[in-house]
């Protein structure tokens, strides 16, 4: 019996480690000829390819929805303004990049 718990225990275990071991991770960076990129990927070294891109206004209009390419990045236009970039990492994981954090 107490074989089985450990086991049991164990496998829990296994399964919540596992739940951390695909975090998102995005960063964007300021080209210095007013087009901004973005690149992403996975703690676990796994593409973001195809994953969902959005850059919004300060009042929270979509300017600009995309996808993060085969090599997982996302290039755009820098717009006017305070804006701010999204990354939906899927299952909840959503990255917000401020545009005034995004430096050359």
């Amino acid at each position: 019996m107490i074989w089985r718990d450990s086991v049991f225990a164990f496998a829990l275990l296994g399964m919540y480690s596992g739940a951390f071991a695909h975090t998102p991770i995005c960063d964007c960076y300021d080209n210095g000829d007013d087009t901004i990129t973005c690149e992403g990927g996975f703690s676990d070294g796994a593409s973001a390819a195809g994953i969902a891109m959005r850059v919004f206004d300060s009042s929270g209009r979509i300017l600009l929805e995309g996808e993060m390419s085969d090599r997982s990045d996302f290039t755009f236009d820098k717009p006017d303004g305070n804006f701010r970039v999204e990354f939906e990492g899927g299952d909840g994981h959503l990255i917000q990049i401020d545009g005034r954090d995004i430096e050359e």
